[in-house]
């Protein structure tokens, strides 16, 4: 086998592992437009009730 020859199979046997890891970079920039053209499936939580609870305990431990 020649340097030629030699040189060109060690490519073709790189070549599959290097395209596995440009689809493995490149996977999450191809997804990102799939992502914010759903943007009106998003759920959101409900708004939680806000007590004021803090307040009073601030104010409780100033005076004492």
């Amino acid at each position: 086998m020649t340097a030629t020859t030699s040189n060109v199979l060690k490519v073709l046997r790189l070549l599959p592992r290097a395209a596995f890891v440009a689809m493995l970079l490149a996977a999450p920039l191809l997804a990102m437009p799939a992502a914010r053209g759903a943007s009106v499936t998003t759920i959101e939580a409900p708004a939680l009730k806000k007590s004021g609870a803090g307040f009073v305990l601030m104010v409780m431990l100033q005076r004492g």
